[in-house]
């Protein structure tokens, strides 16, 4: 079942699935929306380069712009959503389009579930289907309000499992997050650890410091992860040459491009793009 909901500029749909996903779902027309997914046990799901065999119940929380696949035998529920239909920046930031489970330094947000909190959810993502059958002049702020204890819920579960419970690691927390927003907004044109600490108005010793206290990764890695990331993304899934993809990520020399991409990846962007097209024929 396959539900949109339109209200203006407003957008958020509902998808049940169980089966072939990619024939089922237009990921073309939904790339620009935030995604969650509840997946249950015994599938398997791939976000960018990172392959989950799910031994039990999860929920995925996947960017714009994020390449995802789900195996035949996945079976589960989606929210898709645009940034205009939900988005609070002033408060509650945890809980943002942006927030931790969409922008963190840790991983690729995943929350594996307990059988109660598979219930629970399941049960919460299920009555958005109910609120759009409905729709009446009340629905967008249903929608609205079953998203939010949503994403309230779900951070909950996070930060338990990261061992972030306190209001003391709160402010931490919040650091982290930014740095991470930071990145993905400026990674194709700041490179360097020093630009990041600029902007967050700390020198780069102190932003070494901040980071290597929750993360086993330096700032500098984790700048250059995410260019990686993209760099793979383009390979894998545009017909852009290495020079274009190394330009395209803020790097005039496609020479030092090609060198850091095979430093990170021990293969080289050509190899890299070959074996990704061998493994994957089809683009979904």
């Amino acid at each position: 079942m396959n539900n949109l909901e339109e209200f203006a500029f407003k957008k958020l749909g509902y998808f049940e699935f169980n089966g072939d996903f990619a024939a089922q779902f237009n990921k073309q027309q939904t790339d620009v929306f935030i995604k969650i997914a509840f997946v249950r046990s015994g599938g398997i799901v791939k976000i960018d380069f990172e392959e989950f065999r799910l031994e039990k119940d999860a929920f995925f929380f996947i960017n714009p712009g994020q390449f995802f696949e789900l195996s035949i035998d996945c079976s589960g529920l989606m929210i898709y959503y645009n940034r205009d239909f939900y988005c609070i920046e002033i408060h509650d930031k945890e809980v943002a389009c942006d927030g931790i489970l969409f922008h963190n330094i840790y991983e690729i947000p995943v929350i594996l579930l307990t059988p109660e909190d598979s219930l629970n959810l399941c049960s919460l993502m299920q009555q958005t289907s109910t609120e759009i059958s409905i729709s009446d002049s009340g629905t967008e702020e249903m929608l609205r309000i079953i998203l939010k204890q949503l994403i309230i819920k779900c951070t909950r579960i996070w930060k338990k499992q990261h061992g972030i419970t306190t209001e003391h690691a709160r402010p931490e927390i919040e650091f982290l997050r930014n740095f991470s927003k930071l990145i993905d907004e400026n990674y194709t044109r700041f490179h360097a650890v020093s630009d990041y600490a600029d902007l967050l108005n700390i020198t780069a010793k102190a932003l070494n410091k901040r980071i290597s206290q929750h993360n086993s990764s330096s700032p500098n890695y984790l700048i250059k992860n995410r260019i990686i990331l993209e760099a793979k993304r383009l390979l894998a899934h545009t017909q852009l040459n290495i020079k274009e993809i190394g330009y395209k990520l803020g790097y005039d020399d496609s020479s030092y491009f090609i060198r850091l991409f095979t430093s990170h990846t021990n293969v080289s962007p050509h190899k890299f793009r070959l074996h990704y097209q061998q493994s994957y024929p089809v683009i979904l």
